[in-house]
């Protein structure tokens, strides 16, 4: 039997190995990595091609697939998480933004004002009564 060959293998194993490999493609790994990695998952978990036969029977071991599993979780959670954070970071950053644009035109309005008030008060005769009295 030649190498790679895979007549060895039951259809349960050939399914997995198909599974396995579609997964490590959905993750970015190219199709050539991606399938040899599935194999030697299989291989790994039911110890190489079981086709029937006496004293071929042999426990298998999900090890290998659980460790992908919570791999991939903790990353997706880690993603998860920095996302938030990073999401929270701009919503400050607007908000920050925003509270300082509305006090610096706050302040501008009110200067305005005063400026206002100061004119109609010395139009209204507040000046002139005082030039009067420096007078006399």
């Amino acid at each position: 039997m030649p190498r790679g060959d895979k007549s060895s293998y039951t259809d349960k194993q050939k399914r997995q190995a198909e599974h396995i490999e579609e997964s490590y493609e959905a993750r970015g790994v190219s199709e050539k990595e991606a399938e040899a990695r599935a194999w030697a998952t299989v291989n790994k978990e039911t110890g190489g091609g079981k086709k029937s036969g006496s004293g071929r029977g042999k426990k298998t071991v999900r090890s290998a697939s659980r460790k992908g599993g919570r791999k991939a979780a903790a990353k997706k959670r880690a993603r998860k998480t920095t996302a938030k954070k990073s999401a929270a970071k701009k919503s400050t950053r607007k908000t920050a933004g925003k509270t300082a644009r509305k006090s610096t035109r706050k302040g501008a309005a009110k200067k305005g004002s005063r400026k206002a008030t100061k004119r109609s008060a010395g139009a209204k005769g507040g000046r002139k009564t005082a030039r009067k009295r420096s007078s006399r």
